[in-house]
């Protein structure tokens, strides 16, 4: 059985490959399989065909919109359970009952390979404590709510955490958390500034009785 460590390193692979083609078609490309979606790819140890239903999102929703003859990588980002009907049917070929059951279905991210490259070059910016997080954020504007998260765990940590070991500690495992959700391609959110309510001398005054309005 695998340890989850390594099962998290096995999902986190990315493969590498030249695009040579993707499209729906039955499972391993027979007759007798339930259809499902693949991407061929060729890659430095020959060519390789990945299977998955999510694959065809993974495509159309890609960032980078890859096309054929681009390298480009594919990742296995997560699992989510979805519900299976098996049919069975007569040599007619006339459903005689179904069934259903749960199981998992590979979520996947396809992108072209600079996408990743550039993600783990910004996930090392993240976990660095010494970057310049204005610098960063200048450079790099879709990082402002991960910075913006470090300093607020930092203000926490100067707050709450008396030894200086359990801070330092506190917040290595929040700059990884926030290095491993940009190295992934999972931005958060950017923030919005809520602009403050004028003051009530600043509103104009209300026109008096006898004055016109317009």
């Amino acid at each position: 059985m695998d340890r989850p460590s390594s099962r998290r390193r096995l999902d986190a692979a990315i493969v590498v490959g030249r695009l040579q083609g993707h499209g729906s078609a039955n499972y391993q490309f027979r007759g007798d399989q339930d259809a499902s979606y693949y991407v061929r790819l060729l890659t430095d140890r020959g060519e390789k065909v990945l299977w998955g239903k999510d694959l065809k999102r993974a495509i159309e929703s890609s960032s980078t919109q890859p096309r054929v003859g681009d390298i480009i990588g594919a990742q296995r980002i997560g699992r989510e359970v979805v519900t299976i009907t098996d049919r069975r049917r007569d040599a007619k070929g006339s459903v005689t009952s179904q069934s259903e059951h749960h199981a998992h279905r590979t979520r996947w991210r396809v992108e072209k390979v600079k996408f990743f490259a550039d993600r783990a070059r910004l996930a090392r910016k993240v976990r660095d404590e010494h970057v310049d997080a204005r610098e960063a954020v200048r450079a790099h504007p879709e990082l402002k709510s991960t910075f913006l998260t470090v300093r607020a765990a930092e203000e926490f940590a100067d707050r709450r955490i008396a030894d200086p070991r359990d801070r330092e500690r506190f917040l290595e495992l929040v700059r990884g958390a926030m290095a491993s959700s940009v190295k992934r391609g999972e931005l958060l959110p950017s923030v919005q500034m809520k602009e403050k309510p004028e003051k009530a001398s600043q509103r104009p005054p209300k026109p008096r009785e006898d004055e016109p309005t317009r």
